[in-house]
């Protein structure tokens, strides 16, 4: 039992607070995210606060500037797609269908980063830093899902993890400015060009 305080308030453990607090962090980001995939990092505070079910002084508490929550976005993605394959690899019965689901992911966190130069202005270094993170992160997960595919005779062998996440990032790349291109599409034509006859 719980010991209650003076004011006859029972306290709560700290080791609890502070996991509540970091649930509450993970809600707000993957609500920042989907708002960002939909609105661009540019999309109004309220619409993500209203998203995340919490007020926008709890968005600036945790993330003073637009810049710190894009970044925190960013790497809450990247954490999320790194996680998510080894996941879908155990969940999926094909490996070629858990990198379908993999690229999917993908293809929304490469929108959202597409504004993270943007948000960030001069921070070059930053940028850099939060690059290199994303590729030591992302691209042995890839190459995972590719290394399984090929191993269930599903894919043809050869292709490279950074070369198709490379790929698949040019191909996201006008979203923002043309409402009707649809990167989705031609990404599935190049992951169907990766399987075998």
């Amino acid at each position: 039992m719980n010991p209650a305080d003076k004011s006859g308030e029972v306290s709560v453990p700290a080791r609890s607070r502070r996991a509540d607090a970091q649930r509450n962090q993970q809600t707000l980001l993957t609500a920042a995210a989907a708002v960002f995939v939909t609105s661009g990092v540019d999309a109004p505070i309220r619409e993500i606060a209203a998203r995340a079910g919490v007020g926008m002084g709890t968005i600036y508490r945790h993330f003073p500037t637009r810049a710190d929550l894009v970044v925190a976005v960013y790497r809450h993605q990247v954490e999320a797609c790194a996680e998510a394959g080894p996941t879908l690899l155990a969940a999926t019965g094909s490996p070629l269908a858990a990198l379908v689901q993999w690229v999917d992911l993908f293809v929304d966190f490469l929108v959202t980063k597409h504004g993270l130069a943007n948000a960030m202005q001069s921070d070059t270094s930053g940028f850099d830093a939060l690059h290199a993170y994303f590729l030591d992160r992302l691209v042995p997960v890839c190459g995972q899902l590719l290394d399984a595919a090929v191993n269930a005779g599903e894919i043809r062998p050869g292709t490279r993890p950074y070369e198709l996440m490379r790929g698949i990032g040019n191909l996201c790349i006008g979203h923002d400015s043309d409402t009707r291109y649809d990167p989705r599409r031609l990404v599935a034509l190049l992951l169907q060009g990766l399987a075998k006859d």
